[in-house]
Parts: C-alpha cells; sequence; structure tokens
C-alpha cells in the first residue's frame, strides 16, 4: 500500500510540476524551437528588458500588487479586530461569509465585478474599467486572506493584556497600537505578504477589471500566446514563477517560525 502511495504521489508531481520545468529549461535555449535543444543563452531573458511593452506591465503589476497588499491588510487587520470582539455566533457567520471568496471560483468574482464596475459607471460615470477599477478588485480579494492570517494571533493573544492597558488609563487606540498590534503583528506582516502574492499571481480578475488601458503582467503574457509564442514568454514565466516561489517560501518560514515560538512559550509556561 505504501509502495503504491509513493508512485501515485510522484505521478502527481511529476504531471504538475514536469511542464515548469520544461518551461525554464527551454527560457534558456538559443533558439526559437520549442522543441530541439540548440545551446545555452540568456538573451531572452535581457530581451526582456528591452520590451517597453513587459517592462511598462511588469511597473503596473508591482504597482497594484503594493498598493492591494497595504491597503488590504489595513482593512483585513480592522476587520479581524472588529469581528474578534463580536460574540462567538456572529463572528464564525462573518468567518464563513469571509471565506466565501476565496472558495468561490475566480471568474465568478472577476465577472460580478466587472458587471459591478460597469453598472456604477453607467450610473454615476465614475470608475470606467482601468487602473482604479484593477486596484479596487485586487484590495477586495486580498481583503479575505489577511482577515486568515490576522484572526489566529488574535485568538492566541492574551485579551487580559489590553483591558489592563484601558484600566491604566491608556486610550483605546493608544491600546491597541502599544498592546495588541506588536503581538498580532507577525499575522499582520504574513497577511500582507500572501496579499501581494495573490495580487503579484492573479489573472482573472485582472483580465476582467482591467480595462484596455491597464494591463497588468500575466494579461499581457496571455496577449502574447495569441500570436506564435516566442522564447521570451518561457523567460518572462520562468521570472515570475520564481518571484511568487520566493514569496511562498518567506510566508512559510515565517509561519514555521512563529509556530515555533508559540511552541516556545508554552513550554516556558509550563517550566
Amino acid at each position: 500500500m505504501k509502495t503504491l502511495s509513493r508512485i501515485y504521489n510522484t505521478l502527481i508531481f511529476i504531471f504538475l510540476y514536469a511542464p515548469i520545468v520544461v518551461l525554464i529549461v527551454f527560457s534558456f535555449n538559443n533558439s526559437k524551437n520549442r522543441a530541439v535543444w540548440h545551446g545555452f543563452t540568456t538573451k531572452w531573458y535581457s530581451d526582456l528588458f528591452h520590451n517597453d511593452l513587459i517592462l511598462d506591465s511588469l511597473k503596473l503589476t508591482l504597482l497594484v500588487a503594493f498598493l492591494a497588499a497595504i491597503i488590504a491588510t489595513v482593512i483585513g487587520t480592522a476587520a479581524a479586530v472588529g469581528m474578534y470582539g463580536m460574540n462567538a455566533k456572529l463572528r464564525k457567520t462573518l468567518m464563513a461569509v469571509n471565506n466565501i471568496p476565496m472558495v468561490n471560483p475566480e471568474i465568478v468574482t472577476g465577472i460580478s465585478m466587472m458587471l459591478m464596475f460597469v453598472f456604477l459607471f453607467r450610473a454615476t460615470g465614475l470608475l470606467k474599467l482601468g487602473f482604479g477599477t484593477l486596484l479596487l478588485a485586487h484590495i477586495t480579494f486580498c481583503i479575505p486572506y489577511v482577515v486568515l492570517q490576522v484572526m489566529p494571533k488574535l485568538r492566541q493573544m492574551n485579551k487580559h493584556m489590553y483591558e489592563a492597558a484601558l484600566d491604566l488609563g491608556c486610550h483605546p487606540l493608544s491600546a491597541f497600537f502599544k498592546v495588541v498590534l506588536p503581538e498580532i503583528m507577525p499575522g499582520v506582516v504574513t497577511g500582507a505578504l500572501m496579499a501581494f502574492t495573490m495580487s503579484l499571481d492573479d489573472f482573472v480578475i485582472s483580465l476582467f477589471n482591467s480595462g484596455s488601458t491597464a494591463q497588468t503582467l500575466s494579461v499581457t503574457i496571455y496577449s502574447m500566446t495569441k500570436k506564435p509564442v516566442t522564447p521570451e514568454i518561457n523567460a518572462l514565466s520562468t521570472l515570475m514563477f520564481g518571484t511568487v516561489l520566493l514569496l511562498l517560501l518567506l510566508v512559510n518560514i515565517r509561519q514555521i517560525r512563529d509556530l515555533g515560538g508559540k511552541n516556545k512559550k508554552k513550554g516556558d509556561i509550563i517550566l
């Protein structure tokens, strides 16, 4: 049984990662031929940095991801703190609502947002599809991930510390920044990294809400595939894969450190 399980897992990993390995290998191929190896080169990577379309899309992608991560982190943290102060039944209900966008197909979220923006534009003349709608869409779908990272830290926190700060005459806002925020900061940072990663990696929501004036890197790659695929796309996809992989590793490393710190605190309490 263990042998069959190992074979099954091996096949799954091969089907998942073999295409990515081929993509990475042929991004260094010294030919536009996508099936035959003609030697090693890095010219496709250097060509990327001389392509104005790709550079503009890269700048826009990083800007949207950075702004969406910051704004979603602030809103998501505030939402998590607010939900934590509610009664258990209402908190569970709101957490279930918060989780819906994460399990909902992205195409449904993307189309529904696009329809809302189009309706608002026709009704008010505001929010024409472009940078503004793209940023709002990214903020919206990033917020649930921040809430999901911050809420466990709030549950681990000793709530009596906040109450003690209030009893000592500390203003509620000051008590939050001096007592609560330092305790939940690991979750806030992890949520920000997760939001940045999700925004950077998004395609479907960007496709429906970017319009024709604000195309992210993933949308640009998609438009390039409508023509004969060039090795530049392989190089660009490799860089995107490497960036997202690095960010996910940072998130996982931080979560492992937080878990280790939590276990250490429990051990100190027991001693």
